[in-house]
């Protein structure tokens, strides 16, 4: 069975998202937001994972968790392939996702010291908003 949600309502789940990742990951002790009332994190909470992106996800617009983990997978499928075919992704007041492509060079295998050769490669890298930055350290 497909899941069918309308457009908007997906901008809006987009937006959501995005708004409660800022949240999960400036957390360092238990912060109350106004306009999430209903998502408070437990003190200690270090990290953010995918399960609790969905769980809270689930949590604020009413869905199963298999329509909101279905959702979460299409965000992050999507932000892969923008990343995989060269793209940028650019989120004002998060930060913003683009490919570094460095070139090959000479490592040394520090247990052995030999000389090793490296292939060019390309890596992600996110480079923090302004405001994202204020809020981490404010």
């Amino acid at each position: 069975m497909r899941l069918f949600i309308p457009l908007e309502r997906i901008f809006n789940i987009i937006i959501d998202f995005f708004a409660i990742s800022a949240i999960l990951l400036t957390v360092y002790c238990p912060i109350h937001y106004k306009s999430y009332s209903d998502l408070q994190v437990s003190q200690g909470a270090t990290h953010m994972t995918k399960s609790s992106l969905i769980a809270a996800l689930t949590k604020k617009e009413n869905l199963t968790a298999k329509n909101a983990a279905e959702i979460i997978n299409l965000i992050f499928d999507g932000l892969a392939d923008t990343l995989i075919n060269g793209g940028r992704i650019e989120i004002r007041g998060f930060g913003s996702f683009c490919i570094r492509k460095y070139g090959a060079y000479t490592g040394r295998n520090p247990r052995t010291g030999k000389d090793v050769k490296v292939k060019p490669k390309r890596l992600p890298f996110f480079k923090v908003g302004k405001e994202l930055k204020e809020r981490v350290d404010g």
